[in-house]
């Protein structure tokens, strides 16, 4: 009995160690779960806020009172008709489209040259009639002829672009746009006739100033991108897509553009110069882009 009496203390202390062990433990897990997310955030330090998709489905920003987003509740549906073509007609006309965009290239080299305005406001227009979720069309297009706007969104979009080529893009992305050959400089900027910059806008604003949902808002902004540049491709401009990261509070600023607008794409258009280039590319055949079943 006095045997175990004097054992005690040193089981008791024995207890103690192995319960900091684990504690320790526990608190080295814990600090290493919490590193290891954020190396994980910090592994794409690239990503733009401007760049995701915020639709907001939440009901609780729709009208207390029960109001549809401010929409007429019975819209008047009309009748439709569309122009049918024969069999033959519609597949020269689907190959004859085909080639059309099969000649658009990302065009880095856009010539000074005027552009006649109305054609600007034309392509837009077409952009316009994209669909979009719940028809909220989503989407500002806002078109800069100014060379002094222009020239200070080129400084705005080259000082962030050159801290992702130096810290953020990483190695992987800057040396997959090295065969490309782009890089920082944004001469472009600067020469084109025009540049739109596409917003997205995230939601509305009812007259009682409450949040209108716009629903799946970067995806439908994005298909009436693909229209644009459709449209541009068209009447014979060229353009580059271009989504400058980190660069849209700024721009938004400096377009005086509401909070509830974030910056999807920048296109510099106009006609490609005399000495114009472009990588010698390949596009992806049929069998691989297509899956029939």
């Amino acid at each position: 009995m006095a045997l175990f009496s004097s054992l005690t203390p040193v089981f008791i202390a024995i207890i103690c160690v192995l319960i900091g062990i684990i504690l320790k433990s526990n608190r080295n897990s814990g600090k290493k779960g919490k590193s290891e997310t954020e190396n994980k955030s910090k592994s794409h330090p690239w990503v733009d806020e401007d760049l995701k998709d915020s639709t907001d489905l939440h009901v609780e920003e729709e009208d207390a009172d029960g109001d549809w987003q401010g929409l007429e509740e019975n819209i008047a549906h009309v009748p439709f008709s569309a122009e049918r073509y024969s069999e033959d007609e519609m597949i020269k006309r689907s190959k004859e489209f085909y080639e059309l965009l099969n000649k658009r290239r990302s065009v880095r080299f856009i010539s000074d040259e005027p552009v006649p305005k109305e054609v600007i406001d034309n392509v837009i227009k077409a952009a316009g009639t994209s669909p979009s979720g719940a028809h909220t069309e989503p989407w500002t297009f806002v078109v800069v002829q100014d060379p002094k706007v222009k020239h200070k969104i080129r400084e705005i979009i080259e000082e962030e672009e050159e801290i992702n080529y130096k810290k953020r893009m990483g190695d992987r992305w800057v040396n997959d746009l090295k065969r490309l050959r782009t890089n920082w400089i944004k001469e472009y900027l600067d020469r084109a006739p025009y540049l739109i910059l596409i917003f997205k806008q995230v939601h509305g604003m009812l007259p009682n100033g409450r949040k209108k949902t716009h629903y799946y808002n970067e995806i439908s902004v994005s298909i009436a991108c693909g229209m644009l540049l459709a449209a541009l491709q068209n009447v014979g401009l060229v353009t580059v897509t271009s989504t400058p990261l980190n660069c849209g509070p700024r721009l938004r600023v400096l377009l005086r553009r509401p909070t509830n607008e974030k910056l999807l794409l920048l296109l510099p258009v106009g006609y490609p110069s005399k000495d114009a280039t472009v990588p010698d590319l390949t596009r992806k055949p049929l069998d691989e882009i297509m899956v029939a079943m």
